[in-house]
C-alpha cells in the first residue's frame, strides 16, 4: 500500500515535535515499598521531524508504550527514548506521563490505615543529552496566618494543592517529594481519620499557619540546599474556603522540563489537564 507519512515534502519546513498526546494506558512505575505499582497513565511522546518528510507514523508510539509498559520509570526513561529515536530515525525525543499514585498512610492517633491520591509525573527529553524531571500534586492542609492573628477563637483553613518538579542527579522518589511537601504544610490529609486524628490534625493546622507564599518559600530553600538538585519548580493554589477565589504562589529556578502547571484540577477524569 502507498504509505503517504512517508513520502518526500517540498515544502522543506522541518517540525519541532510531532506525536501523540494523552494516551490512557495501563503501566506499572517504581513504588519505594511495594516494588512495583500498577495505575493508568496519560502518556504524550514526540519527536522531531525532517522538513523533507511529510508525516511519521503515529502506530509506532502506541508499540513503544505498550512494549515498556510494565518498565516505566525514572531509570529506564533515558533507554525509551533512545530507542524512540531509532525507531523514528530522529535527532530528539520527548515523553510526558501523569498518572494517580497510590500512597498507604497511618492516621496520627489512632494508626488506622487508607491509602491517598497523589498526582504523579514524569517528564523526559533526549537529544545530544539527556534530562529528566520527576513530578508531584501533593493535597495539604493549610490555616491562614492573619485569620489566626487577628481571631479571637478559631481561624480559617482549607486544602491547598502543592505542585513540584524536580529535576536532580540522583534517582528521585514520589514518596521523597510528598513528604518533602507534607512536612512543610500546615497539616497533611489522611484518607481514614477517627475522632481522635481529627482532633491532632486540626490542633497540628491551628499551630502551623502558612500562607501559599511561606509553604512555597518553605519547599524552595530545603531544594536549593540539595547540591544534586539542578532546576526545580513549586506552586501552591489554595482552594480558599472563605474567599470566592483562590490563592496562588509559584517559585521556579532553572528550566524545568514538563507542563506549565503541576496542578491538574482534582479529579480523575480531568487528569489530561495536566498537559
Amino acid at each position: 500500500m502507498r504509505d503517504l507519512q512517508n513520502e518526500k515534502d517540498l515544502r522543506n519546513m522541518p517540525l519541532n515535535r510531532v506525536g501523540i498526546k494523552n494516551l490512557r494506558y495501563p503501566v506499572e512505575v517504581l513504588d519505594q515499598k511495594a516494588g512495583r505499582q500498577k495505575t493508568v497513565a496519560n502518556i504524550s511522546m514526540f519527536v522531531d521531524l525532517a522538513g523533507d518528510l511529510r508525516g511519521t507514523h503515529l502506530s509506532r508510539f502506541v508499540e513503544l508504550v505498550h512494549k515498556h509498559k510494565d518498565e516505566i520509570g525514572v531509570s529506564n526513561l533515558a533507554a525509551i527514548l533512545e530507542e524512540t529515536k531509532e525507531v523514528f530515525d530522529s535527532r530528539d525525543a520527548y515523553l510526558e506521563l501523569a498518572f494517580p499514585y497510590f500512597v498507604e498512610k497511618q492516621a496520627p492517633v489512632t494508626g488506622e490505615r487508607g491509602l491517598l491520591e497523589y498526582r504523579s509525573f514524569f517528564a523526559a527529553y533526549l537529544s545530544d543529552a539527556y534530562r529528566a524531571t520527576v513530578g508531584v500534586s501533593v493535597p495539604v492542609t493549610t490555616l491562614c496566618p492573619c485569620s489566626k492573628e487577628i481571631s479571637s477563637a478559631g481561624a480559617h483553613n482549607q486544602r491547598s494543592l502543592v505542585g513540584l518538579w524536580v529535576e536532580a542527579a540522583r534517582f528521585v522518589w514520589f514518596e521523597d517529594l510528598i513528604a518533602l511537601v507534607e512536612e512543610k504544610a500546615s497539616s497533611d490529609l489522611f484518607s481514614l481519620l477517627k475522632r481522635e486524628d481529627e482532633k491532632f490534625v486540626t490542633e497540628k493546622a491551628y499551630a502551623n499557619p502558612r500562607f501559599v507564599e511561606d509553604l512555597v518559600r518553605e519547599v524552595a530553600l530545603e531544594l536549593e540546599g540539595d547540591a544534586e538538585v539542578s532546576g526545580f519548580r513549586v506552586e501552591v493554589e489554595s482552594l480558599e474556603s472563605i474567599h470566592n477565589h483562590n490563592a496562588y504562589a509559584l517559585v521556579e529556578r532553572g528550566q524545568v522540563l514538563g507542563p506549565a502547571s503541576t496542578i491538574p484540577f482534582w479529579a480523575p477524569e480531568k487528569i489530561t489537564t495536566a498537559f
